[in-house]
C-alpha cells in the first residue's frame, strides 16, 4: 500500500483481520493477504462517506448497533461484479443443444416445465443471456413451455442494475445482432444505452440472497448457472455448496462452473459433460 494512501486512513493489520472475519462470516468470501490494498480502496470510499478518521472507527461501526445494516455496505464494496453478457458462449450453446432443445421436444402431451437458476447473476447479464437463448429458441420452434429463470446476488447495488435492465451499448457488443434487435428497445432519452425488453424480463426473477443462508425455495432446477462465484470461497464452504446444488438440481440436471473452477473432486456426485459443464449423478 503506498504511503500516500496510507496517511488517509490508518489500517493496521488488526483491523483487516476484523474485516477478513467479517466478511468470511457473514458471505462465505476469503479474503487473501494480497487483498488488503484492494480491501483499503474500496473501502477508502465507504469510510469517506461515513465521514471517519480510520479503519478502525470502521471496525468498531460493524461490530455496533448498526453493525448488521453496515456489514451490506461491507459486502458490496467487497465483492467483485466483473460480468457481460454472453460470457464463455459455449455454454449458452450447450444450454440450447443440450437442455433446452431436448425439453421442447418431449411433448407427450404435456407442456414442458423448466426451471433455471443464475446463482451470483451480478447486474444481470448472465440470466438475461440464458432467458434470451431460451425466447430466440421457442420463436424458431414454436415451443410451449413453461419456463423461468431465477436470477440471485448477495449484492443489493447489482440487483438494482438487473432489475431496470439498462444497459449501454459497448455492453451489448458480445450480444448476438439478432438478439439485440429482437430483444433490446434503444432509450429515446438516452441514445447511448437500451433496455432489455419487457417480454425477456419477465422471463426472470430476481432476488437477493446469500448463497450461505436458508434458500427460500422448494423446486428443483433443471440447470444451475453458478460461475465464477465458488472461486472466492474456501473448500470447506465450496464443498458445502456443491452438495446443496447437488440436492436442488433435479434428476440428470446440470451444474454450470466458470472457466477456472473444477468438481474434480466431486465425481460421485457430478460428470463432466462439456467444458465446465457437470450433470448430477444419482438422486
Amino acid at each position: 500500500m503506498s504511503s500516500s494512501s496510507a496517511t488517509e486512513f490508518p489500517f493496521t493489520s488488526a483491523d483487516f483481520q476484523t474485516i477478513v472475519g467479517i466478511v468470511y462470516e457473514r458471505s462465505g468470501i476469503v479474503l487473501n493477504t494480497h487483498k488488503r490494498d484492494m480491501t483499503y480502496s474500496r473501502l477508502s470510499r465507504r469510510l469517506r462517506v461515513l465521514g471517519l478518521r480510520s479503519f478502525r472507527d470502521y471496525c468498531a461501526l460493524l461490530k455496533g448497533r448498526e453493525g448488521d445494516r453496515e456489514v451490506g455496505f461491507l459486502i458490496d464494496a467487497i465483492t467483485t461484479n466483473l460480468t457481460k453478457f454472453f460470457r464463455e458462449a459455449h455454454h449458452f450453446d450447450f444450454l440450447r443443444e443440450q437442455i433446452l432443445t431436448p425439453a421442447a421436444q418431449r411433448r407427450n402431451g404435456e407442456r414442458p416445465h423448466i426451471r433455471l437458476w443464475s446463482a451470483g447473476c451480478s447486474s444481470g447479464e448472465e440470466p438475461y443471456s440464458i432467458a434470451m437463448v431460451a425466447a430466440a429458441l421457442q420463436r424458431e420452434t414454436m415451443a410451449d413451455w413453461d419456463l423461468r429463470v431465477l436470477a440471485t446476488d448477495l449484492d443489493t447495488n447489482v440487483l438494482k442494475r438487473a432489475r431496470a435492465g439498462i444497459y449501454s451499448r459497448a455492453s451489448l457488443e458480445s450480444v448476438p445482432p439478432t438478439m439485440r434487435e429482437t430483444f433490446f428497445d434503444r432509450r429515446p432519452e438516452d441514445r447511448s444505452s437500451s433496455q432489455v425488453r419487457r417480454n425477456i424480463q419477465d422471463l426472470v426473477s430476481i432476488r437477493q440472497l446469500n448463497l450461505l443462508t436458508t434458500w427460500p425455495f422448494h423446486g428443483k432446477f433443471d440447470a444451475i448457472f453458478c460461475r465464477n462465484v465458488m472461486i472466492y470461497f474456501d473448500a470447506e464452504t465450496k464443498t458445502a455448496l456443491i452438495e446443496r446444488f447437488h440436492a436442488q438440481l433435479k434428476e440428470g440436471g446440470w451444474l454450470f462452473v466458470g472457466h477456472s473452477e473444477s468438481l474434480l473432486d466431486h465425481q460421485t456426485r457430478f460428470k463432466l459433460c462439456g467444458r465446465t459443464v457437470y450433470r448430477k449423478i444419482g438422486q
